[in-house]
């Protein structure tokens, strides 16, 4: 799909650092960059600054919603079923695709590994049916992969995905700013040698099809595992629970995308 070269496009993501999953993608198509969250994670040391220079340097620009929350700020109201911010925020979300244009989006799958990558799907799927719901204009909805290789696609899926294979020249470039970037050389180096480099120069952004509520794991998540290793080893004083915790959260977004219709 070459169509991405000329609509106005967005990318919305929990943390800074995902954007150089699909690096490539962002050097072609300079999205709106929407950030959910800083980044610090447990250590409390703010992202933002690094994602601001791979921004600039691909020609990108950042949205109005940029590091709005911090993780544990973000962990702590799922805890507490304190669902008004998220509900906001899709709204807020919606706002800005309207207010900006936007064609298509592209943001974190859903993957069960971290609830901050699932709740950032959850709400920029709510935000894209809140956008369709309010002015009857479709916005294209896509994801790419956090975990694994970043090409992964199901065969069902290619038919409407944008596919990118980088040239040596960009795809040097994105290694290079991968590396670059400090506050993640472990898991750049973790990752590669998990998947192999070459597994990188390909990008695949998926159509998503699914209503904004869906939310569906098959099986206990990789963050319930994390979590109760945490919670033993002192780090946590509670287990964040996909039955417990997220799926409520999805059903709030839901009810606030179908209670829109009524005002």
């Amino acid at each position: 799909m070459q169509f991405f070269r000329e609509a106005c496009g967005a990318l919305v993501i929990a943390h800074p650092g995902h954007e150089l999953r699909v690096h490539g993608w962002l050097e072609k198509a300079r999205p709106l960059v929407f950030v959910l969250t800083d980044g610090s994670g447990r250590s409390g040391l703010p992202r933002l600054n690094s994602i601001r220079k791979v921004l600039l340097d691909a020609g990108a620009k950042t949205g109005p919603i940029f590091g709005r929350f911090t993780d544990a700020e973000t962990y702590a109201s799922i805890l507490a079923a304190d669902f008004s911010r998220f509900t906001i925020l899709a709204t807020d979300l919606a706002q800005s695709f309207f207010e900006r244009g936007i064609e298509y989006v592209a943001g974190d799958a859903s993957e069960g590994y971290n609830p901050a990558h699932d709740l950032c799907r959850l709400i920029l799927n709510a935000a894209v049916d809140i956008t369709r719901r309010r002015t009857g204009r479709e916005i294209l909805n896509f994801d790419f992969p956090l975990i694994g290789r970043p090409d992964n696609c199901h065969q069902k899926l290619l038919t409407g995905a944008i596919r990118i294979e980088l040239d040596d020249i960009a795809f040097a470039r994105k290694l290079r700013i991968a590396e670059s970037y400090p506050e993640l050389l472990q898991e750049v180096e973790s990752t590669v040698t998990e998947n192999g480099i070459e597994a990188f120069r390909k990008e695949c952004l998926r159509p998503v099809y699914e209503s904004q509520g869906s939310y569906v794991l098959e099986d206990q998540p990789f963050y319930e595992r994390y979590g109760e290793r945490q919670v033993a080893a002192g780090l946590y004083p509670k287990v964040l629970r996909y039955r417990r915790h997220m799926l409520p959260l999805a059903g709030a977004l839901r009810r606030h995308v179908e209670q829109l219709d009524t005002l």
